[in-house]
């Protein structure tokens, strides 16, 4: 399944779990119709999983596919704690879908996930009307940090504090005339190191992201049927429309006036 066709997938909670201090915790040997996906907290708990022996400590992410054997027991009673997810992933025509994860990653330990599962824990146990959807929401939350932490190797989340910033001007701004001093200057750093820093974060140069959010929107504009070409270029910050065409097509595959039917 390609990275992109998870824009398509569903999970569905089969069961979860905050395991926390607990002595006699075990999971008895058994074959998972499911993917466990298991985010280590605290302490140490040693798996089995398909014959082979597996050690995880607090930071580790298991990701075990369904079809699996596996057992497991602490290794720390006193002191293992996990928020463990039971689910299907299913696309929208109904295929069966898996999760890209290695079978163990250390990502170390994050407050923002621990507050994310605390608040998943709290739906799933209170079980109020709409909490599956609530539930599926924190949980895709997770699953998309997942990915982009291990797989896509861009995480948002992490982003130094000032390219946060940045990104969110130039998402306020992306339809004006704006450059990349304008950018550094609200946040307060040379041009030439904020270009440096921006593309280390994003992965990115500053002006391919400024175009890849205007041809975003160019194309949504230009599904409407609403505005012919040179004013979607124009309301999208492109104040040559023959520029914006090249561009367009180079990153899109087809000139925008084919989007205009």
């Amino acid at each position: 399944m390609l990275h992109d066709d998870f824009n398509h997938a569903i999970p569905t909670m089969v069961y979860f779990n905050y395991r926390n201090n607990t002595p006699s915790w075990q999971i008895e040997p058994s074959q998972t119709d499911f993917i466990d996906l298991s985010y280590v907290t605290g302490g140490k708990a040693e798996y089995i999983i398909d014959g082979r022996i597996y050690t995880v400590t607090a930071g580790d992410l298991l990701c075990i596919p369904s079809g699996s054997s596996r057992s497991a027991n602490s290794a720390e009673p006193a002191k293992f704690a996990s928020f463990a997810a039971n689910f299907h992933m299913h696309t929208l025509d109904g295929h069966t879908a898996t999760v890209p994860l290695p079978l163990i990653s250390s990502i170390g330990i994050h407050e923002d996930m621990i507050s994310l599962y605390k608040k998943l824990n709290e739906e799933w146990l209170r079980r109020s009307p709409g909490y599956v959807m609530r539930v599926r929401a924190s949980f895709m939350t997770l699953l998309q940090r997942y990915m982009a932490m291990l797989v896509y190797e861009v995480d948002t989340y992490r982003f130094d504090p000032r390219v946060k910033a940045a990104i969110r001007y130039i998402t306020d701004h992306y339809a004006e005339s704006i450059h990349i001093t304008e950018v550094a200057k609200v946040v307060s750093l040379n041009p030439v190191y904020f270009g440096a820093l921006f593309k280390r974060e994003t992965q990115m140069a500053f002006r391919d992201y400024l175009n890849m959010l205007r041809l975003n929107q160019a194309e949504d504009m230009l599904r409407t049927g609403e505005w012919n070409v040179t004013e979607v270029a124009l309301r999208c910050g492109f104040g040559d429309v023959f520029y914006f065409s090249r561009l367009y097509k180079k990153h899109k595959g087809i000139p925008p006036s084919r989007m205009l039917g």
